[in-house]
């Protein structure tokens, strides 16, 4: 087991935080806490949240602190120092350029009023960040077309993540840069690190995880994402050719064993089962 190492990429919102309807296991966390702990692992936040909100789950959730956190849906990269919180500016100037020198405001100008499009609070919004709430009943791939056709026309390349909070059943939607998703931003974190492709693991469990879950990186779907997203998770990995890359944790017991940090555990012992023999020779049993 020597010169094993993990780079341990995961969302917070119902995939380390327990906040969706189901059941979290007993002690999980706990779990979770003590293997992030270990001197092999780096653990990185990749979330929707913004810099504080990140800071307030840690502290609400006794959480651990992680390594690095990518926030704001990918499009900033901190990293943290002995509680210490430094932005990645190398990370900005990657993504710069697709917005091509507009601003924020003449992205919003560009993309107009539109049926059911409202924009979010500003706290939610960034320099490379526009983020609208839509209403899940709306045809939000008919909106989600008609914003990249203007965006396109004026030569602006953006991403644009759909996802929905299953807690107030709230559409979200975000206007990115190409580059600034979280599978963007992951594989940036990756290469400045120095990290092979089977040293990363990312575990997600909505809708504006799919680009990852779906993608090369080595992914855990939680056993607490809606079917409906484990349904798109499967579909896409396929026609992507990367099925092999996709865990879906399972619920194995009544205890919610898949669900949240305990499904996240589950999924690294799939792709890295040196590390579960690590963490019980080290007395930290996963029971």
């Amino acid at each position: 087991m020597d010169g094993i190492r993990l780079l341990l990429c995961t969302d917070m919102d119902r995939t380390v935080i327990p906040n969706g309807e189901q059941p979290e296991q007993t002690s999980a966390r706990e779990r979770f806490t003590r293997f992030c702990a270990q001197p092999e692992v780096k653990l990185v936040y990749v979330t929707g949240r913004h810099l504080h909100l990140v800071q307030d789950a840690i502290a609400e959730y006794g959480l651990p602190e992680p390594d690095y956190a990518i926030t704001d849906v990918g499009t900033k990269i901190y990293q943290v120092i002995e509680g210490e919180w430094f932005e990645l500016s190398g990370w900005e100037a990657e993504i710069d350029p697709d917005w091509r020198g507009k601003s924020r405001q003449q992205i919003e100008d560009l993309i107009g009023p539109m049926d059911g499009l409202r924009l979010q609070e500003a706290s939610k919004q960034n320099r490379h960040k526009l983020s609208y709430y839509l209403p899940v009943e709306s045809d939000y791939q008919k909106v989600m077309s008609r914003i990249a056709d203007c965006l396109q026309q004026q030569g602006v390349a953006a991403s644009l993540i759909w996802s929905v909070d299953e807690t107030t059943q709230t559409g979200l939607l975000d206007v990115l840069p190409r580059n600034a998703t979280k599978l963007h931003a992951i594989e940036f974190l990756q290469q400045q690190l120095g990290y092979r492709r089977d040293e990363v693991v990312f575990a997600g469990d909505s809708g504006n995880d799919l680009p990852v879950l779906t993608s090369p990186v080595q992914s855990v779907l939680v056993a607490n994402a809606t079917d409906e997203v484990k349904d798109a998770a499967r579909q896409i990995a396929s026609e992507n050719g990367y099925e092999s890359a996709l865990f879906m944790a399972e619920n194995t017991r009544i205890d919610g064993d898949g669900n949240y940090s305990a499904g996240v555990l589950q999924g690294v012992w799939h792709y890295v089962p040196a590390f579960e023999t690590l963490f019980e020779k080290r007395g930290m049993t996963h029971e």
